[in-house]
């Protein structure tokens, strides 16, 4: 069965810019779909800020199995209601991958919980990425490293938390490094973020570019069954303990009601 996957762009820059019009002409998250689709095994649609619930209602995520973010523009538009139904969904297990700006949404800041910042420099530089985690499955059919010629620069340091694995690290030509793929899991959902994808370079028509991606999808693709209810917190009466115990002291909560611990 084909990996559910919604690419989700703002859409913004592609309206406002004939230079990245001119690269996207369909958008970078059509571009990006239509990649995904071309790889085999997955099945990738489209979603945008514009759209209504940004794209993103409740009875679609239900059906997604991995979720991609660009985002760079307009993160202060995304609806807060949107941003923790996202991340309730990737608690429950839905994959997320987020890209190049993604790093700065309210989505990845809300699930790593760190500033998420860096240093930065547009100048069309150089980006040589290495792989450092060779048998990682999202490196899969990838050289040792490869090159974009013109790229934005990120540099360390990255105010992320401490990654699960760094798949990828980043040289860039005026010398800085920077941590381009890392992954995490939050909850019961795996989070991979990739570096690469200035809107005003052509990065994500790039084959090593677009097989990351895939790679990622298929990776962060979780087949157990979505979890019903992530945020439960639920009270164990004395009761139904697995050793027989006995109550002592002052309770502030009646057995089996429900609060968080």
């Amino acid at each position: 069965m084909a990996i559910r996957t919604i690419v989700w762009g703002e859409n913004v820059h592609e309206q406002k810019s004939k230079i990245v019009a001119g690269i996207y002409p369909d958008g970078m998250h059509q571009t990006i779909a239509d990649a995904l689709n071309a790889a085999g095994g997955i099945d990738a649609e489209t979603a945008t800020l514009q759209e209504k619930e940004h794209g993103l209602p409740e009875s679609r995520l239900a059906e997604t199995d991995v979720l991609i973010w660009w985002g760079h523009a307009a993160h202060k538009d995304v609806d807060d209601e949107i941003v923790a139904r996202v991340c309730r969904h990737v608690w429950a297990g839905m994959g997320l991958i987020v890209l190049h700006s993604g790093h700065f949404s309210k989505v990845f800041k809300a699930l790593m919980g760190t500033p998420c910042n860096l240093t930065w420099r547009e100048a069309g530089e150089r980006e040589r990425l290495w792989v450092t985690s060779r048998s990682h499955p999202i490196a899969a059919g990838l050289p040792d490293h490869f090159e974009l010629e013109n790229e934005e620069m990120y540099g360390e340091p990255f105010g992320i938390p401490e990654p699960m694995e760094t798949v990828f690290v980043s040289w860039f030509q005026g010398g800085e490094v920077f941590r381009s793929g890392a992954t995490w899991r939050r909850g019961a959902g795996n989070v991979f973020y990739f570096r690469p994808g200035h809107e005003t370079y052509p990065t994500y028509h790039d084959g090593n570019v677009q097989k990351v991606i895939a790679n990622g999808v298929r990776w962060a693709h979780n087949p157990a069954a979505r979890l019903t209810d992530p945020e439960a917190a639920p009270n164990v009466p004395v009761e139904k303990a697995l050793e027989p115990i006995e109550a002592r002291g002052e309770k502030l909560h009646a057995d089996g009601e429900e609060g968080f611990r």
